[in-house]
């Protein structure tokens, strides 16, 4: 069946022919939350473990103005593994653009993203440096770098062998690097489940509380070790009636 549209991150350094073909992949997880259920991630993967394995919990609410009758001040919720799809296997073919350079090395200046696109346009788009009139400038996202695409074919390749190149930009010379602009196309994509390791779903949570309320019972409840629980590192809520998204991240602890 058809895959949906996902955005992913890939890093990789190439310092040899060797590397040529290797690539780090950091899949970005967007996992759908419905109305009354919450995500808790703790800090250790046994903790996780222990609140699964007891499936049920009761979670006692602070009773305040909110709740007046006693029977109230508790709630059940259920806990459950989180499973996520991984990439296992990923095929891909790259094309390089005949028309644009990857600048890198950028200098951090006291300017706008915009302002530092004007500069760097105005340089490559002179035939004395090497270039030539330029088509398209954009930041590629979280990465710092700088993707040009000029008008003319024949202008990338010449600054792609330099390699580095000394740009003015205002008042001074930085000394950038210029690479080639390559595009991805994924020919396969293999996937296999994933169970999270130290995130837990809770299902079942009623709406009785304020948001901020409710989502620090959970949390109390759950770092509480008399109870299973331990210290807690994340805690996403989404109220009864309600729909969220969270996003998983590379796990770096």
């Amino acid at each position: 069946s058809a895959l949906p549209e996902k955005k992913m991150i890939f890093k990789g350094l190439t310092v040899n022919k060797e590397d040529m073909n290797k690539l780090m992949l950091t899949p970005l997880i967007h996992y759908p939350m419905l109305g009354g259920s919450a995500l808790i991630t703790f800090e250790e993967a046994k903790v996780a473990q222990r609140i699964i394995e007891a499936r049920e919990h009761m979670v006692e609410l602070s009773c305040g103005e909110e709740l007046e009758e006693l029977d109230r001040c508790r709630v059940r919720v259920q806990a459950v593994p989180v499973e996520i799809l991984l990439p296992s296997a990923l095929g891909i073919r790259l094309t390089q653009s005949s028309r644009s350079i990857l600048v890198s090395d950028l200098p951090s200046l006291d300017i706008s993203k915009e302002a530092l696109l004007d500069k760097l346009e105005l340089f490559f788009s002179k035939t004395k440096n090497g270039g030539s009139e330029v088509e398209s400038r954009e930041f590629l996202d979280n990465s710092g770098q700088v993707v040009l695409t000029f008008t003319q074919d024949g202008v990338a390749e010449p600054l792609i062998e330099k390699g580095h190149i000394q740009v003015l930009i205002g008042k001074g010379k930085y000394k950038v690097k210029i690479s080639p602009c390559m595009s991805g196309d994924i020919t396969s994509l293999q996937l296999q489940p994933s169970r999270c390791p130290r995130t837990v779903l809770l299902l079942g949570i009623p709406d009785v509380l304020s948001e901020e309320s409710m989502r620090d019972a959970l949390e109390i409840h759950f770092q509480k070790a008399s109870r299973g629980g331990g210290e807690v590192d994340a805690l996403a809520y989404v109220p009864a009636g309600r729909a969220g998204v969270a996003v998983f991240v590379e796990d770096r602890g």
